[in-house]
């Protein structure tokens, strides 16, 4: 979390997602808002802030994230493994505590089931405690048991760097040496049944060796495609493997086949990329994660064209979600896949990742993103700067030496006579840059006509120098 998002959050006030407390003093009390915030639509729990708003901060040592974390998780059941971070604003530290709407709920703090009504912890009622339990059993597709996995089916390494992430992306404790079953069972993602460790679909998706093999549609088509329709296609990739491996392969995918311009301004190379990849990552990680399994006749599509990309999830926005209420509201369709991404922080909370691709796209001076829902998909479209992506690099008062019809020679040639002071032979600037005697003269004349360069006496002897002639 960012002191921006921080003092946004803040500034809102206490309310359903968001509750304040002053000091760790009150961590009791922030356990049971946890729960209720698993129980609920998820939330932030701020510590070092008072209910008026006001920014009062805590001491915070190298054991604070650790004590907060299990005195959160030691009294909780089922456990809650929330994300906590330090984050400084106005010289003060807060402690952020994130926890997401779980699809383990309803959950229990100190033996009791709370939930969020409004800015308020409260305790639920035995009636709908009971309805959560058997609604609970009522499993979604990530938290299906595949009967026929094993644990040779999954891929140690790919679990191991996931814990060790998922400790320095959110702070979440990790035990490395512990079996592989038992951080399994710990990441909710396998069970003992009879005797026999069974596998989630979750638990093959994020850490299999070949999750294809048990599900062959979850997979990120991408292509980039000629032009601005999809008639032909210039390239193409279907990105297999688990959950993050398709995401960064996409994204990869994206930025080999999108443009990066570079303008010579002063002494300086300024590259900007086509569009924000932060942003296409962002779009391509939601989809990952909130796409509709349970639809296995299309995949995940990301379309590159000469004017935008598009990407493409199967599934229409999860109710109570509506095109109007993006990035204000949330809900989550794979509870477990969603929180299992967020925490090595390849997704954020739905509508925070919203928002930020909105801001990203503005502040590469583009169009913010279009969000519809096509059919029975939902697609995300990011508009580029065409041919003029040169316009992107702001001027900033400098000179655009390419624009006078400097090459690169010619650029870094200037540059050593001004910042170095070097004066340059026509035999010098040959071996400095490797081109022969027609092209060097050549070179050096065109610097001259700048009025920049100087030449120094006449013929063979002559020497080129910065100064305005």
């Amino acid at each position: 979390m960012t002191p921006e998002e921080l003092l946004v959050l803040i500034a809102g006030g206490e309310g359903e997602t968001v509750e304040f407390k002053r000091s760790v003093a009150e961590l009791e009390k922030a356990v049971e808002t946890v729960a209720a915030f698993a129980n609920t639509r998820g939330g932030v729990v701020l510590i070092g802030v008072h209910p008026d708003g006001r920014i009062v901060g805590v001491d915070v040592g190298q054991t604070t994230r650790e004590r907060i974390v299990n005195r959160i998780t030691g009294n909780t059941d089922p456990a809650i493994y929330p994300s906590v971070e330090h984050v400084t604003v106005q010289d003060r530290v807060v402690v952020a505590i994130t926890v997401p709407e779980s699809a383990d709920k309803p959950h229990l703090a100190f033996g009791r089931a709370f939930k969020r009504v409004g800015a308020v912890t409260v305790q639920m009622d035995r009636n709908e405690y009971e309805r959560l339990l058997l609604a609970r059993r009522q499993l979604p597709f990530d938290r299906r048991e595949v009967p026929d996995a094993t644990l040779d089916d999954l891929d140690e390494v790919k679990l191991r760097w996931y814990l060790q992430r998922a400790t320095q992306e959110r702070g979440i404790p990790a035990d490395l040496t512990a079996p592989l079953a038992e951080n399994l069972k710990r990441l909710g993602v396998a069970a003992e049944r009879d005797g026999r460790l069974v596998l989630t679909t979750a638990a093959l998706l994020l850490f299999g060796k070949r999750p294809q093999q048990f599900f062959s549609y979850t997979m990120v088509r991408i292509a980039r495609f000629q032009g601005t329709t999809a008639l032909n296609f210039i390239d193409r990739l279907d990105c297999t493997g688990t959950l993050p491996e398709m995401i960064d392969e996409a994204e990869r995918f994206v930025r080999r086949n999108t443009r990066v311009a570079a303008k010579i301004t002063g002494f300086e190379r300024r590259e900007i990329t086509e569009y924000p990849y932060p942003a296409v990552r962002e779009a391509i990680a939601n989809a990952v994660a909130h796409r509709d399994y349970e639809r296995a006749d299309v995949e995940v599509r990301v379309s590159v064209f000469s004017d935008r990309i598009e990407v493409q999830s199967p599934g229409r926005l999860p109710a109570p979600l509506t095109l109007d209420t993006l990035g204000e509201e949330y809900a989550l369709r794979n509870r477990q896949i969603a929180e299992l991404l967020f925490n090595i922080r390849y997704i954020e909370r739905w509508n925070t990742g919203i928002m930020r691709m909105r801001r990203w796209m503005r502040g590469h001076g583009l169009p913010e993103p279009v969000f519809q829902e096509v059919g029975q998909t939902f697609k995300v479209t990011f508009t580029g700067p065409g041919e003029k992506i040169l316009d992107l690099i702001p001027e900033e008062g400098v000179t655009d030496l390419r624009a006078l019809g400097l090459n690169e020679r010619q650029v870094e040639a200037l540059r050593l006579m001004v910042n170095e002071g070097k004066e340059l032979t026509n035999q010098q600037y040959r071996t400095d840059f490797g081109v022969a005697i027609n092209t060097a003269l050549r070179d050096l004349r065109g610097l001259v006509q700048t009025g920049w360069v100087q030449q120094i006496g006449q013929g063979r002897s002559s020497k080129y120098r910065a100064g305005v002639t």
